[in-house]
Parts: structure tokens; C-alpha cells; sequence
């Protein structure tokens, strides 16, 4: 792994573990880089992706600060995982699966992963927590046709995505997500541990490949409180 890497990870670890909480002002860039022993071109380099990620901003003539101990997923700006997304920051999560089975799935999944007559699909349900408790509540359909064997895969720890593509050759290219807010209820308040009502945030998604067929369809539950989803616009 690349220095600026390794020097954003132990940063991100730093933020995750409340060692800099929220607001805290980071020392000098000459200072961190003698400390860390790197030149200051690589630690700005670290430092300009924690920004983008939104975990440090700077302030003209004041230094650089934490901007919140939440977590802050890029999902509403890349096609990325939770899974993807919380490795991406060092930040431990465990996965419980809650169900891996195959089923023939309800017509308006049937008809959203263009799946026919006969049809099946495997449903993996899991809850993602890190160690502050549940974050998020995944429903993922996959289609076992362009999968086969998929229903036997550990997903505690493999990455759905990451199966898709490593163990079964599939390039998934592009996805549609569409964010609101919900009511947490049954089931989402069981597992995410929230009272009856509590806000959520609900992520659904359909992935396509390459080839614009449609691999996965999911329904997503977000606690607010633990995790928040952010965007990094520009204008061009």
C-alpha cells in the first residue's frame, strides 16, 4: 500500500476510535510530517482524501479539523458498498446473515431483474454493525441464473459485489438509487435496535452490468444516528 494510503488508514482508525473526536484540530502539516517522518507533499496528498471523504475539512488561517465522528459513506455518490465503503475508511464492521436462500422472487422483483417464469433468486438478508452497534439492514436479491452456486458463499465476509465480480466473472457497470426517509418498523426496528417509529434512512437499488442486464435489486436500511451518507459534488 502506497504511503499516503497507509498515513490516510491511520487517520481514519484515529477518527473512527474517537482519538481525535469531532472538531479537533489537527497539528500542522510541518509537523505531522516530521512526526510521521514523510514528506509534506505525501501527507497533503493523505490529507486531501480525508477531506474529499468528508472526515477533515480546512479552515483558511485557522488549521484542519475533524468534522464528525460519524460515519460518512460515499454510497450516494459511487457505485460502492457499505462493505467497500467502511474498509475503504478502516473501519471494523462485523456482517450477521440473517438468510441466504433461494426463492422465486415476487413479480415486481421478478420484473426488476427481468427474471422469468420459474425463475429464482437468492435473498440475502444481513446486518452490518460496527462497534457502536447495528448500522444497516441489507435485503439484496441476486439473480442465481448468472450466479449459480452463489447461495453457498460465506457472506459474514466476502463482499456481494466483490463475489460477483471475483468468483463469478461479472462486471457490474452502473446503478440506480433512489434515497428517502423512513419509519422504522418489525423487522428494520428488531434489528437495528431503534424504537418503533424512529427515523431510518432507506436506500433502494438496482444494478445492471455491462451488458445493461439487471443483476441485483436491494432494499436498504440506514440508522441515522451511526451512519450517514454524504455526497461530494463539483461543478465543472
Amino acid at each position: 500500500m502506497a504511503i499516503h494510503a497507509q498515513i490516510s488508514d491511520r487517520f481514519r482508525s484515529r477518527i473512527a476510535s474517537g482519538e481525535w473526536p469531532a472538531n479537533y484540530r489537527l497539528k500542522s502539516e510541518p509537523e505531522l510530517a516530521r512526526g510521521l517522518g514523510v514528506s509534506r507533499g505525501t501527507l497533503r496528498r493523505a490529507m486531501t482524501t480525508l477531506i474529499e471523504e468528508g472526515l477533515l475539512k480546512q479552515v483558511r488561517g485557522r488549521g484542519t479539523f475533524v468534522t464528525s465522528t460519524t460515519i460518512e459513506p460515499a454510497i450516494a455518490q459511487k457505485l460502492s458498498t457499505l462493505t467497500e465503503d467502511f474498509a475503504h475508511q478502516g473501519i471494523e464492521t462485523t456482517t450477521e446473515v440473517i438468510e441466504a436462500t433461494l426463492i422465486d422472487p415476487p413479480r415486481p422483483i421478478a420484473a426488476l431483474l427481468d427474471v422469468g417464469r420459474g425463475g429464482s433468486v437468492l435473498r440475502l438478508v444481513r446486518r452490518r454493525s460496527t462497534v457502536e452497534g447495528p448500522v444497516a439492514l441489507l435485503y439484496n436479491y441476486v439473480r442465481a441464473d448468472l450466479a449459480p452456486g452463489i447461495v453457498d458463499v460465506d457472506f459474514t465476509k466476502a463482499s456481494l459485489f466483490g463475489t460477483l465480480e471475483g468468483q463469478f466473472g461479472l462486471k457490474i457497470s452502473s446503478a440506480r438509487r433512489t434515497f428517502s426517509a423512513r419509519a422504522a418498523e418489525g423487522r428494520v426496528a428488531e434489528y437495528l435496535e431503534l424504537p418503533t417509529g424512529s427515523p431510518v434512512q432507506y436506500l433502494e437499488q438496482v444494478t445492471y452490468l455491462s451488458d445493461d442486464r439487471p443483476i441485483e435489486y436491494s432494499d436498504v436500511w440506514i440508522h441515522s444516528g451511526r451512519l450517514r451518507v454524504t455526497s461530494l459534488l463539483s461543478r465543472r
